[in-house]
């Protein structure tokens, strides 16, 4: 990690940060400068050995367990960053459920699971951050989807209507939040090389559609987080940027 300055003095929230892409986020931030707060809902061990992380190569990061499903648990990991780290500046909101299950075996339960954490949490984390990037004049909202929200997949029919949902919701606080300086934007990748499994079972089969001839890596979804969070990104709102490796060209 190496580190610069462009982010100093400013507070990243980073939901489920622990693992794959969004640890890669959290070390991208902080070696961006950004004092970060790591998001996970259980995997305390993988968040705490990413804080470290951080710390040693001299940053500053610290661990937040909450699920952001729920808003009273949001409104009380928000309040501790704000008093432990300062103001968030930028929220990523990457926690996700990726559960694949054919429709006619899906339960409602299974379905509101998906619902809760991407759409809800996200909706839960933006209220509870939104007074203070109002109060600071600005700041910076990343939400994360992926390419099945456009072009749909099987046995996803509930995270692809989830981020779907996060899409509108992006463009729409992007409207709704620029006069306040505030940008909103939407990262989409497409297949990329993560410790899941089921990523691991699409590699064989993915390479042969995507033109690039590879999977993206977990640190080039980071580094678009960074640019859109960054001054190089001031001038961009209410988008959705797709990573993946020209596989569909939007």
């Amino acid at each position: 990690m190496t580190a610069s300055a462009e982010l100093a003095g400013q507070v990243a929230l980073v939901t489920g940060a622990a693992k794959n892409i969004g640890r890669a986020i959290a070390l991208e931030l902080a070696a961006a400068g950004a004092k970060v707060a790591i998001n996970t809902r259980a995997s305390r061990a993988a968040a705490d050995a990413v804080a470290e992380e951080i710390r040693t190569a001299g940053g500053c990061a610290a661990v937040y367990i909450a699920d952001i499903a729920d808003a009273t648990a949001v409104q009380r990991m928000c309040a501790a960053v704000a008093a432990e780290l300062g103001t968030v500046n930028m929220l990523v909101l990457n926690a996700s459920v990726r559960r694949e299950i054919p429709f006619t075996d899906m339960t409602f339960d299974e379905w509101r699971q998906v619902m809760a954490i991407s759409l809800d949490g996200s909706f839960h984390c933006v209220k509870a951050v939104l007074p203070g990037m109002i109060a600071a004049g600005g700041g910076n909202i990343i939400t994360l989807a992926g390419d099945t929200a456009l072009t749909g997949a099987v046995g996803k029919v509930h995270s692809s209507s989830a981020k779907s949902g996060l899409a509108g919701m992006t463009r729409a606080l992007a409207r709704e939040l620029g006069p306040r300086g505030i940008r909103v934007n939407c990262v989409s990748p497409g297949h990329f090389d993560t410790t899941r499994p089921a990523y691991r079972a699409a590699r064989p089969a993915a390479h042969g559609n995507i033109p690039l001839g590879r999977l993206g890596a977990a640190a080039e979804i980071a580094a678009t987080v960074r640019f859109l969070c960054g001054a190089g990104g001031g001038f961009i709102t209410g988008q959705i940027i797709h990573v993946n490796g020209g596989q569909w060209m939007f």
